[in-house]
């Protein structure tokens, strides 16, 4: 709790990933991948409850072991590919509400895919959003390399229009820096949420700012082995 406001923390959790199977409980750097993000939320100075919402059992069962409530299991229809976090997030929401009385003051969504992102990001945030007196907070970091060396192809891969002249013949350094998400923290006040169904508001919603190097956003085998690699040389 901060200024007489309560946090509640999800974690989603659903157990049908097919790029990286199980990636939500697979081992890394020595403790399953969403134990370390249950371990930053729990560790928070502000966060009042850590839920995870999932459809699997292995994986409520390993949410519990590390501390995490998991009143409910998540329905069918918020378990397939089509499901959209708004939804899980109104249902999470609504149970709170409706089953057990509680209401929260902000919800901040934690993605078991940063397991970079400790505790200080998540309390920096915070404290940020209400310094900027914000009903939303996202986190961003730099991108990686330049967008303006980006572009669409045709099927014939023809590059003559990839790139314009002024971007062929720039330095990176001589390009603004563009951010983007990294998909670590997001947090949004209760009402406005329900209000509006989303996080990313169209106003008074502001950036929380995090280095590359824990914006590891895990999708592939690659970005898991680099996550690993990070974890276990981190000083």
């Amino acid at each position: 709790m901060i200024n007489n406001k309560t946090f509640l923390a999800i974690i989603p959790a659903r157990g049908g990933s097919k790029r990286l199977p199980d990636k939500n409980i697979l081992d890394l750097a020595g403790k399953p991948l969403i134990s370390w993000s249950i371990n930053a939320a729990i560790k928070s100075k502000y966060i009042d409850k850590v839920m995870v919402t999932t459809d699997s059992d292995e994986i409520m069962e390993v949410a519990q072991k590390y501390g995490a409530e998991v009143p409910f299991k998540r329905p069918d229809y918020l378990a397939t590919d089509m499901a959209i976090r708004p939804d899980v997030i109104k249902h999470t929401i609504n149970f709170y509400k409706n089953k057990n009385k509680e209401k929260f003051d902000y919800i901040i969504f934690l993605q078991p895919t940063s397991p970079l992102r400790n505790e200080r990001h998540i309390d920096k945030a915070i404290e940020y959003m209400f310094k900027k007196n914000a009903d939303a907070m996202v986190s961003v970091c730099e991108v990686e390399h330049p967008v303006q060396w980006s572009g669409l192809l045709p099927d014939n891969k023809d590059m003559s229009d990839f790139l314009n002249d002024l971007d062929v013949k720039s330095r990176s350094q001589d390009f603004p820096i563009h951010y983007r998400l990294n998909g670590a923290i997001f947090i949004c006040d209760s009402r406005k949420f329900m209000e509006f169904g989303c996080m990313f508001l169209k106003k008074n919603i502001f950036a929380y700012t995090m280095p590359q190097n824990v914006s590891i956003d895990i999708d592939t085998k690659i970005d898991f082995i680099l996550a690993r690699i990070m974890l276990e040389n981190k000083s």
